[in-house]
């Protein structure tokens, strides 16, 4: 009876430990698609002014919101920006608990600029898009595909298309660059990536008060039964090595939450992988950082695939 009750309690503490696990790392609240920028850092500060002016300009220009469904059910929430008739396609892909307002507003300007209609998809269990379990690419990566199909269907087969992501949202196209992509689909552009989703939470988890050697297990687990997928699925290792398109890879040397490293996937398929990185660069503001160079990089990179 006293055995019965120590693995009662034994598991009780697991799948406490596994909960806990899921809702700080996999759970979320939903975030505002308006949301203002809100990051936290003295490296931004010099950048809060242009951030403040790009992100208005991208709020305020007219969008047409549209919808796909996903393989699991979800209706997801995208904003389409028109441009020009015939022109390629952007399709953005934003950051964990972010927006695609505030990660894509730098990068929205250079779409218009080469003059690209431009797609800012709310992720799942993110903005007016369903869902409350983030993967971190996982699923996301599939989501890709419904975007992708709703794009071809629409504009027909013909247009090309640019995958684009940031963060999360950087390792969620990598993740998706060994999938049936259609020829429509040129290039991917990640910004700032992560290539593991278990390595990521890991290495941010550190400051949690749960020791590294009993995260790890209890992430996994909590990832399988109350997010219900399994986080070690895939990764952009893996994948990238099988991608049928070419990729560009934008990193900020002094990137302090997906540190450098963990975007340097060029050996894994060097036919197709370019990479660069920012000096200076904290955090998903490359763009802010060095814009001349940011430009320079995707225009070469664009002006080579399309």
């Amino acid at each position: 009876m006293i055995l019965l009750f120590l693995i009662l309690l034994l598991v009780t503490a697991i799948l406490s430990g596994a909960y806990y696990a899921y809702r700080v790392a996999f759970y979320s609240p939903k975030t505002d698609p308006e949301a203002k920028p809100t990051v936290v850092g003295d490296a931004y500060d010099p950048y809060r002014p242009e951030m403040r002016r790009i992100f208005q300009v991208i709020r305020e220009r007219p969008c047409e919101f549209v919808t796909v469904t996903t393989y699991d059910g979800l209706l997801l929430s995208g904003r389409y920006y028109h441009v020009k008739d015939g022109a390629p396609l952007d399709i953005g892909f934003h950051g964990y608990r972010s927006s695609p307002l505030r990660d894509f507003a730098g990068g929205s300007e250079l779409s218009f600029a080469m003059e690209h209609n431009l797609l800012l998809v709310d992720q799942r269990a993110h903005g007016r898009s369903q869902g409350r379990t983030i993967s971190f690419g996982i699923k996301e990566r599939l989501d890709v595909l419904a975007w992708v199909e709703y794009a071809v269907k629409r504009f027909g087969k013909d247009t090309e298309i640019l995958l684009y992501g940031v963060s999360m949202g950087g390792a969620t196209v990598l993740m998706a660059s060994d999938l049936d992509l259609p020829e429509s689909v040129k290039g991917i552009v990640a910004d700032c990536p992560y290539a593991s989703a278990l390595d990521i939470i890991l290495h941010v988890g550190k400051t949690n008060p749960i020791p590294g050697w009993l995260m790890k297990p209890l992430v996994i687990l909590g990832a399988k039964v109350f997010g219900g997928f399994d986080i070690q699925e895939t990764d952009a290792y893996r994948a990238v090595k099988n991608a049928k398109v070419p990729i560009l890879i934008i990193h900020g040397e002094a990137d302090s939450f997906v540190p450098m490293q963990m975007s340097n996937l060029t050996l894994h398929n060097p036919h197709l992988i370019k990479r660069i990185t920012v000096p200076g660069a904290e955090h998903g503001i490359s763009y802010l950082v060095d814009t001349p160079r940011y430009h320079q990089a995707v225009r070469e990179f664009v002006n080579s695939i399309l």
